[in-house]
């Protein structure tokens, strides 16, 4: 086979998956900033909560993509970090690659869709935040 077909989100599950995360972000009582993109990276929607930091907004988008272009959870990296640690020279000086929580890849029936990247909250809400959309729109995490 010399060609490949991949699956995506639409924008509109994309703006969806951005709004249950800001449902799930009122309910923590937190302001946050959430990315979504497709199975590359590319940002197919993003929302800003008023008053959430305006540093938190790139941090989002970073999240999201370093998730989609590896495939894992940012949070992921700290482990590797840990048991590769030779890796986190070059990797943690890398534009766009976030090594914390918060950026989740998103499965359909096994395979990458797309990934969500959430800032504003601490890691764990960021990463409570995310699930909670993605589980509402009966995609998966892993």
């Amino acid at each position: 086979m010399l060609t490949k077909t991949s699956k995506d989100l639409t924008s509109q599950t994309a703006l969806k998956l951005c709004e249950l995360s800001i449902e799930k972000a009122n309910e923590l009582n937190i302001k946050i900033n959430v990315s979504v993109t497709d199975s590359k990276g590319i940002e197919l929607a993003f929302i800003r909560m008023d008053d959430s930091f305006i540093h938190s907004s790139q941090i989002a988008k970073d999240k999201a993509y370093t998730s989609a272009s590896f495939g894992f959870d940012t949070d992921t990296w700290t482990q590797i970090f840990k048991s590769e640690t030779h890796l986190e020279q070059g990797f943690s000086n890398q534009d766009r690659l976030i090594p914390f929580g918060g950026g989740l890849t998103i499965f359909e029936n096994k395979e990458k869709v797309g990934a969500i990247g959430v800032s504003g909250g601490t890691e764990q809400e960021d990463i409570i935040c995310a699930k909670y959309a993605i589980e509402r729109l009966g995609l998966n995490n892993e």
